[in-house]
């Protein structure tokens, strides 16, 4: 059945339905977990398994020993944060956790200073990006690698490339990439991407996804910033930022060089299921290189 046809049953059906009982039906349409199974999607079959596996190999908060320097500035904020890696537990995961003491609602996910917002993958490569058919995607600060994981599912893109400075990440993408083969599109760089020129040169789309604000000093962060400006010039091509350029750059007194790129509109009201979060979506941001 194409979608004219199941929109005319879909008509024909409500037709039926009492008025005094068609808002019970929406109703039990955006929040029954009864359709689950029936709109299960393959794509999501997949990574809901590799953020099983990965987060069963890493502690709660998804942080490993060599992130002690990320760990200590967000336990420097007015009130700490507890880092919750959104690939690897859903909203009922984190209620879980919630009630059973590991983890506090009022820091894990709104602090007093800094909200982290997830990437959601298939908003990201379904409706924020185009076609990626024979592009080359590169993640900065790829970590467990969800974002290239979304974009082999999602996305038509021929070249997936994660760059990560932390040897054990590294390692948990490759291992992840073997093991339910997804080798034929992606490759994870153990580099920092400063020395990435080439790559930079090459890239179509940039995705940037909460990647230095914890993980680099203010200094070391205008000089990634000024690297990927300078390098990352292909007129036409797609930056993808979590949080804006403008919220990035607000607190490093670093000014966007004239004419680099040009923030482009999203749509965000757009409806993927009853666990997506309007505002994280809304921490999105795409840019164009002009």
């Amino acid at each position: 059945m194409n979608l004219c046809d199941a929109q005319s049953e879909v008509k024909l059906l409500l037709n039926k339905v009492k008025p005094s009982e068609l808002h019970k039906l929406f109703n039990w349409i955006r929040t029954s977990d009864e359709l689950d199974e029936l709109l299960s999607d393959n794509r999501k079959v997949i990574l809901r398994h590799i953020s099983d596996e990965l987060r069963a190999a890493l502690p709660p908060d998804a942080m490993l020993p060599s992130e002690s320097t990320a760990y200590c500035k967000m336990q420097q904020r007015s009130r700490p944060t507890v880092h919750v890696d959104s690939f690897l537990y859903d909203e009922d995961q984190v209620d879980s956790l919630c009630e059973e003491g590991a983890f506090s609602r009022s820091y894990c996910l709104t602090c007093g200073s800094y909200k982290t917002a997830p990437l959601e993958l298939q908003f990201l490569f379904e409706n924020v990006l185009p076609d990626l058919s024979g592009r080359l995607l590169v993640d900065v600060g790829s970590r467990l690698g969800a974002v290239l994981y979304g974009a082999h599912v999602f996305s038509s893109a021929s070249q997936l490339v994660g760059v990560e400075l932390s040897e054990e990440f590294v390692k948990l993408q490759n291992d992840i990439i073997r093991k339910y083969q997804l080798t034929d599109r992606i490759r994870v760089l153990h580099s920092d991407v400063c020395l990435q020129d080439a790559l930079l040169q090459s890239a179509d789309v940039l995705i940037m996804n909460n990647v230095f604000e914890f993980f680099m000093e203010p200094r070391e962060q205008v000089r990634a910033w000024r690297f990927i400006m300078e390098n990352f010039r292909k007129k036409g091509s797609l930056l993808v930022t979590v949080p804006s350029l403008q919220e990035s750059l607000s607190t490093l007194q670093e000014a966007l060089q004239p004419g680099w790129v040009e923030e482009l509109p999203v749509d965000y009201n757009v409806y993927l299921d009853r666990d997506t979060d309007p505002d994280a979506l809304r921490q999105i941001h795409l840019y164009r290189v002009i």
